[in-house]
């Protein structure tokens, strides 16, 4: 009995993909998917010569045929994968008794050129893995390979995504057709050279976690020892980050922080003081307006009065009760 075709599923509506012009970037690359399905040779079709500007992979998934790259002729059978393109004469052949299937993905690769301000959002991780796929891609072997990566698998991914109108369709369509990308470019005989990516600045990266949930929870109780657990370092190694990023503790940053958003509610809005200071982390009003005497060398009506109006003038005091320097 023979065993059921895996990819019976895509015959169905075998332009499916093809029809919804996928488009993406991928590292310094746009990718513009022109073709995705399975095609099906009759015994003894032939494809005569003919080349492609894009790149053309060929996964063979069942029956067996011939294909001639060039001026060489390969057999082909299951399990096979080679790529024609850019612009590689080729000839397919399904054998004479026997016919062929083949999953087909017809792709243009174009460099992007980016902008100082994309640059700031790209991930040099990503751009090395991209660059690094296409290299190799140009590199590989004119030949059928042994798909021993298994990329043709991701056809059926990407085919299952639209069919079953899966949440997200497009960023799995996307996924599969990189995984075809990368694990076709695995076969490439150049050295594969591990990348390594950019390493944080631990103690600044633990800085930025900390102050954004002081920023998310400041009108809350908040103590050392419940942020350093958010990150998780101890109590006294946080004490020691925000003493290297340039603040003098804890506590001033947060003092300072909430000082900030209550100089601004002061001046924007016409509430109770009191109902300021407790909506901003103060226990009371009356620790508010020793704080703030001591700090700005008036009370917060004084403030008030003073800034009435004028946001924008209120910049200095704002910026002196953040602690900035």
């Amino acid at each position: 009995m023979a065993k059921p075709f895996a990819y019976s599923l895509m015959a169905e509506r075998n332009d499916a993909i093809d029809r919804l012009d996928i488009q993406f970037r991928w590292g310094g690359y746009g990718f513009r998917v022109l073709r995705c399905h399975l095609t099906s040779f009759s015994p003894g079709k032939i494809v005569r010569f003919h080349k492609h500007s894009e790149y053309e992979f060929h996964f063979i998934p069942r029956g067996k045929g011939t294909v001639v790259l060039e001026e060489s002729v390969y057999p082909l059978h299951e399990g096979l994968f080679y790529l024609t393109g850019p612009n590689v004469i080729h000839q397919q052949e399904a054998d004479a008794r026997e016919a062929m299937d083949e999953l087909c993905l017809h792709i243009d690769i174009v460099p992007i050129k980016e902008t100082d301000q994309e640059g700031n959002w790209g991930d040099p991780w990503e751009r090395h893995e991209a660059e690094a796929c296409i290299r190799a891609l140009d590199t590989l072997p004119m030949k059928p390979h042994v798909d021993q990566y298994n990329a043709m698998a991701w056809f059926l991914t990407a085919y299952r995504a639209w069919n079953e109108g899966q949440p997200g369709a497009f960023s799995t369509i996307k996924q599969a057709i990189i995984q075809i990308l990368l694990r076709s470019a695995r076969m490439s005989a150049i050295p594969n050279v591990t990348f390594e990516p950019p390493s944080r600045n631990i103690n600044e990266h633990r800085f930025r976690i900390a102050t954004q949930f002081i920023h998310d929870n400041y009108a809350q109780p908040l103590t050392l020892q419940e942020v350093a657990e958010r990150i998780p370092i101890s109590a006294r190694q946080l004490q020691r980050v925000f003493r290297e990023q340039g603040e003098d503790s804890f506590t001033a940053y947060l003092e300072n922080y909430r000082l900030s958003q209550i100089c601004s509610a002061i001046v924007e809005g016409s509430r109770p003081i009191e109902q300021i200071a407790l909506e901003h982390g103060f226990a009371s009003s009356n620790y508010l307006y020793y704080v703030f005497k001591k700090r700005f060398n008036m009370t917060p009506k004084q403030f008030r009065k003073q800034h009435a109006g004028a946001g924008a003038e209120a910049a200095p005091f704002v910026a002196a009760a953040q602690g900035r320097r």
